[in-house]
């Protein structure tokens, strides 16, 4: 994919679709494994978005490396348990942002999710 074909509209809307599919993943009425995982794979691949959308120059695999890079640093960020930033984890936001603790599956599941994304900014 050429740089320039990056159209910050459509990777808008995609980042709002991925937003709608993770919120109902959620839900208590899904499969386990979709309850468990796919929320946290389309959390990658959400993220992977917003830096493409933000960086609409940057190449593909740059993109990746930095979506890999703020997604753990996140999940692990979640080890550190004071009180002020579990009060900010506790709020419906909040949660959904930096998560409540660190799990190894999850740094698994943000990956399958920004490859995904690479996969297919490469493609189309």
């Amino acid at each position: 994919m050429k740089n320039s074909e990056r159209n910050r509209i459509y990777y808008l809307a995609f980042i709002i679709i991925v937003i709608i599919l993770g919120l109902g993943s959620r839900s208590d009425t899904m499969p386990r494994w979709v309850h468990m995982y796919m929320g946290d794979i389309l959390w990658g691949l959400m993220i992977f978005l917003i830096i493409g959308m933000i960086f609409k120059k940057k190449g593909t695999y740059w993109i990746g490396i930095v979506a890999i890079g703020v997604t753990f640093f996140i999940e692990i960020s979640q080890l550190y348990q004071a009180d002020w930033i579990n009060a900010i984890r506790y709020t419906k936001l909040g949660g959904l942002v930096l998560g409540y603790g660190f799990l190894w599956s999850d740094l698994l599941a943000y990956t399958i999710g920004i490859l995904i994304g690479v996969i297919l900014e490469n493609k189309y």
